[in-house]
């Protein structure tokens, strides 16, 4: 593999660690001695979201990540945790055996997890996935939250 820094195409690993269905190796460059870190993943059986209207589209692991770092804007969530749900979620969804999952069980999946990490991150999920009206909808599900 090539050096990140200056293309030197000869590295060596000093340390790998495999997560869940990705390998990250910790490489270091033999010519300007810097580190970096590579990953590959298992290209797996590709996993269809059946959305609310019948309509099925692939699952993209980027959109999942990306809806759940516009929750957790301007909150005291590292991306590290965003990417480790990322992962649990879709390590869950391959679990499931099928090639076809609703996208009602992604959403629940994520609503179960956010509301663990963040409240406020869960709450403006909610309200985008569950579709809130008015303020009424984010006062129930806040005092929801407070009830446990």
């Amino acid at each position: 593999m090539k050096c990140a820094f200056c293309q030197h195409p000869e590295t060596k690993v000093v340390d790998k660690r495999d997560i869940d269905s990705e390998t990250r190796r910790r490489r270091e460059c033999l010519k300007c001695h810097k580190r970096f870190t590579s990953s590959e993943r298992v290209r797996e059986i590709s996993l269809s979201i059946v959305k609310k209207d019948g309509r099925r589209e692939q699952f993209e692991r980027e959109k999942l990540k990306k809806g759940l770092l516009r929750a957790c804007e301007k909150r005291p969530v590292p991306v590290e945790k965003v990417e480790l749900l990322v992962d649990k979620i879709e390590g869950e969804l391959r679990k499931l055996n099928t090639k076809e999952v609703r996208s009602i069980v992604i959403g629940d999946k994520v609503m179960r997890e956010l509301k663990k990490l963040d409240p406020v991150a869960y709450v403006r999920f909610a309200s985008v996935y569950k579709e809130f009206k008015d303020i009424g909808d984010f006062k129930r599900e806040v005092n929801a939250i407070k009830r446990g």
